[in-house]
């Protein structure tokens, strides 16, 4: 056992028991490497990565390559999902220095913490055009060696090219018809009409691209707009990167015809392509949108929550695949004749529903299930059987394995999808496990002063601090509970978050957002970036959940930091879309007002219930609801608004305008129906 086994991290934990004298990120490491005078191998991965496991069973678990390590190195290991600020600042260097990045992520530091040698996966043996990394790790060796003074001015020029690339896109200047305009053109651009999505191979969900069509059709009217986000979502949904039988969706497509995944299932996108669907069936009423947002809901209640009723982190995409190996997707895929196997007479109609070909779409003959077919009429009694069946015998495989690490930003997301899809649908179970969700959050997570802490696991908290995008996601999740559920404590709770996110993590003169808070751990540079990846960054997160603190409560200092956060959406909006899709549906609200709707009315009226789903079924984009009593102390925008003629009634007020209250919800549909 290494320094790793006292660590909570499922990715450090997986390491425990390597040959390499693994340390985790401390100063202690460092410390070390500085009396032995050796350069620090930083090694950067999360459970579920395929090529992370690959890397450690071929150079990790060698005890020669063990052996090497141990002497001329001090090797540190980090869970990306844990230090999201190491791995952004270190990421940051290798695309500087490479033009691409991934992980596993490997970069050679001196004792100083300075990068000056870059990689991420690295074979045993040299392979397609690839050093073996042995041969990495003597190059590098000998370098420090004998050529130290070229090493540290290397390392010494990289540091200051990283603290020239600081940012400060936060403008007075909000984003407006143009930028927006100008960033539905650019999408239009790159839109893949044929297969949906945007771009080629390989495609991720565009979750936060499609939450701005949405909200653009919404306030526009545009066709084009709502088009583009119906027939991703539908091509997604029919494709391999949903799960057809257990819900959910992997993390990419391999393909642009979404057909084969990478098969790990992170939270993250799950939870927002759960709100997304959700937020297309309530634009459309599409029937597809509906299944998919409530069986994504499902899968996380069903396969990710935690016995402490947080939501586990990811699924990996690797599992035995019946012969002790540990295969890629093997828990997934069908050949036909495991269909035979467990279907009978009704295996042909299942390769023909779920598109299972006798070549396969995978690997080894297998196939991913899709549902390919859009034209014919299948007997639905017969369809429902067939995937009951393959259901259970799915569940009588290996399943891969968890990460159970509860990460702040990923349950705050799940909050606001699972509440938000529970009010929609009928499903007080959902939001119920968004409560639960956000109760964690707020005992485990936040200490007396209400700051956040990243990750934990088992009930146990880990030791590092919250960076933005778990105050801002997390205050968003607490935003949406409130508007679903009527409770002033959760719009206060993410008042507390907020105020921090104003102290702690934005510039005071410029507006601009850093990564970590301002008395944080210092690294080689204090990360900062604006553009939404797998999730939406903190800088985007951030600007949506001030502005729709600010539109509940009439704070103005958190509008102030929110159209000034949005400067930078003016600058990247029309130039990179599908990297500020976030950014630019927060763009959408500020635009619109964004709308402030106040429901009055006792709780068990059926005329008070019927006034808030309507308002929470408004399309308007990013409107904030707040339900509840006449006068009640709680929510601030229930103050001053009485009941009509004694009945339940609804205000709905926009830019520092009133409408009249109503007792109709037909008339408040129309008046949130963007």
């Amino acid at each position: 056992m290494n320094r790793l086994a006292h660590e909570t991290s499922p990715y450090l934990l997986q390491h425990a028991d390597n040959p390499v004298d693994w340390w985790p990120w401390s100063a202690e490491a460092f410390d070390e490497a500085r009396k032995r005078n050796v350069p620090v191998l930083l090694s950067v991965g999360y459970s579920s990565c395929h090529w992370c496991h690959v890397m450690a069973h071929e150079s990790f678990e060698d005890e020669a390559t063990a052996t090497y390590l141990n002497e001329h190195f001090v090797s540190v290991k980090v869970d990306r999902e844990e230090r999201p600020d190491v791995d952004a600042v270190y990421m940051e260097a290798v695309q500087a220095a490479t033009g691409q990045g991934g992980w596993p992520m490997t970069v050679f530091l001196t004792p100083d913490a300075e990068p000056f040698y870059f990689g991420t996966y690295f074979p045993p043996a040299p392979r397609h055009g690839m050093p073996a990394f042995r041969q990495v790790l003597e190059g590098v060796h000998s370098a420090w060696t004998d050529r130290r003074d070229e090493v540290t001015e290397v390392a010494g020029k990289i540091v200051r090219d990283l603290a020239g690339r600081e940012m400060s896109f936060g403008d007075d200047r909000v984003p407006g018809e143009e930028e927006l305009a100008g960033a539905l053109l650019g999408l239009t651009r790159e839109y893949d009409a044929a297969r949906g999505g945007f771009g080629g191979a390989p495609k991720f969900p565009p979750s936060m691209v499609i939450e701005f069509l949405l909200r653009h059709h919404a306030r526009t009217g545009s066709d084009g707009a709502l088009q583009m986000a119906q027939d991703t979502c539908e091509r997604m949904a029919r494709g391999g990167i949903y799960d057809q039988l257990g819900g959910g969706f992997a993390r990419y497509s391999v393909d642009r015809d979404w057909i084969v995944p990478h098969f790990e299932k992170m939270l993250y996108d799950n939870a927002l392509l759960c709100r997304v669907y959700a937020h297309l069936w309530r634009a459309t009423g599409s029937e597809l949108a509906r299944r998919v947002a409530l069986e994504t809901a499902d899968f996380m209640v069903r396969e990710l929550r935690t016995n402490e009723g947080g939501f586990a982190s990811a699924l990996d995409a690797d599992s035995d695949d019946g012969t002790g190996r540990h295969v890629e997707g093997a828990y997934y895929v069908w050949t036909p004749e495991q269909l035979r196997e467990v279907l009978g007479d009704d295996a042909e109609l299942a390769t023909h529903y779920f598109g299972v070909t006798e070549e396969g779409t995978f690997e080894e003959g297998a196939s991913v299930l899709q549902l390919p077919q859009r034209e014919g009429v299948f007997d639905a009694a017969r369809i429902a059987s067939v995937h009951e069946r393959l259901l259970a015998a799915r569940a009588g495989r290996s399943a891969p394995g968890r990460d159970d690490k509860v990460v702040a930003a990923w349950n705050g997301l799940a909050v606001a999808a699972l509440a938000e899809t529970g009010a929609y649908f009928g499903r007080p179970d959902l939001v119920d496990a968004a409560i639960g969700a956000a109760d964690l959050l707020v005992r485990l997570h936040m200490d007396d002063r209400a700051r956040l802490a990243r990750t934990s696991k088992d009930g146990q908290v880990g030791a590092n601090a919250g960076v933005l995008e778990d105050y801002a996601d997390v205050a968003e999740g607490f935003l949406a509970l409130a508007s679903v559920t009527g409770e002033g404590v959760w719009l206060e709770f993410a008042g507390f978050l907020l105020d921090h996110v104003i102290v702690q993590f934005i510039d005071s003169e410029s507006g601009a957002l850093y990564d970590t808070a301002a008395d944080a751990e210092r690294l080689i540079r204090r990360p900062q970036d604006p553009t939404d990846n797998a999730t939406p960054s903190g800088w985007s997160a951030a600007a949506g959940a001030l502005l729709s603190y600010a539109a509940q409560t009439g704070a103005e200092p958190h509008r102030t930091a929110a159209e000034r956060a949005l400067g930078v959406v003016k600058a990247l909006g029309p130039r990179a879309p599908r990297f500020i899709g976030w950014g630019l549906a927060v763009a959408e609200a500020l635009l619109d007002g964004p709308r402030e709707v106040a429901i009055v009315g006792p709780a068990d009226d059926p005329a008070t219930e019927a006034l808030h789903r309507t308002a929470l079924l408004g399309t308007a984009p990013g409107a904030v609801v707040a339900v509840g009593v006449p006068e009640s102390e709680e929510l601030p925008l229930l103050s001053g608004r009485p009941l009509v003629d004694g009945r339940p009634a609804a205000y709905v007020c926009r830019n520092f305008t009133c409408d009249a209250p109503t007792t109709d919800p037909d008339r408040l549909r129309t008046a949130l129906s963007g």
